[in-house]
């Protein structure tokens, strides 16, 4: 008969590391999953780009649903002015100014980038119809680039679809390597258990 000890594997143990591996594993698939649907959008955002202006200013059409579309829009009643880090179209450093635009009629507001400086003081702007791009942000998850600017500010950045994150396949590798690492240290863990009971 052999001396040697029977290799008992824990059964509780094993279930939870099982159990978690294909938990990291589902969440990997998961976000493969989620990188496909943000390249499909991403791609909806590139094609809505290159559609034809919008008719009508929204709510009339769902603003969300056109994201980096050109429309027209009136700014009623400039409120709140912000000024946040941004660049310009040449691509310099300065600031974005943004116009809280509130419709008292149709009781909604919507954020308005007015234009680009260098100086964080707000324009002197009264308001008034303009044409822009719709682009993600602002309180609403949308706001107005206006195109061509206001106030005699100059021209921001074109929002640029690809500048969406999107880190699903990163998030997926990391949760497939989290599973691995897993394995791997359970794997030499019960390497270590077994040793131990050899010498004993």
């Amino acid at each position: 008969m052999s001396d040697t000890p029977m290799r008992k594997v824990p059964v509780l143990a094993t279930v939870v590391v099982i159990a978690a591996v294909f938990t990291m594993i589902g969440l990997g698939i998961w976000q493969l999953g989620r990188l496909e649907e943000k390249e499909a959008m991403i791609a909806r955002f590139e094609a809505a780009a290159d559609n034809p202006a919008m008719l009508a200013a929204f709510p009339e059409e769902d603003p969300e649903a056109n994201l980096y579309r050109r429309t027209p829009y009136e700014c009623f009643h400039p409120g709140r002015w912000s000024a946040i880090a941004g660049r310009n179209s040449s691509d310099q450093a300065g600031y974005v100014h943004i116009a809280e635009c509130w419709d008292s009629e149709r009781r909604i507001s919507a954020d308005v980038v007015v234009g680009w400086s260098r100086s964080p003081t707000a324009p002197v702007w009264e308001g008034g119809a303009l044409t822009g791009m719709i682009a993600p942000g602002g309180e609403a998850g949308w706001r107005v680039v206006a195109d061509p600017p206001l106030a005699g500010l100059q021209a921001n950045a074109t929002p640029d679809p690809n500048d969406t994150p999107n880190n699903h396949l990163a998030y997926a590798f990391q949760w497939f390597f989290f599973a691995l690492t897993a394995l791997v240290i359970y794997a030499l863990a019960l390497r270590r258990r077994w040793r131990d009971r050899s010498a004993a």
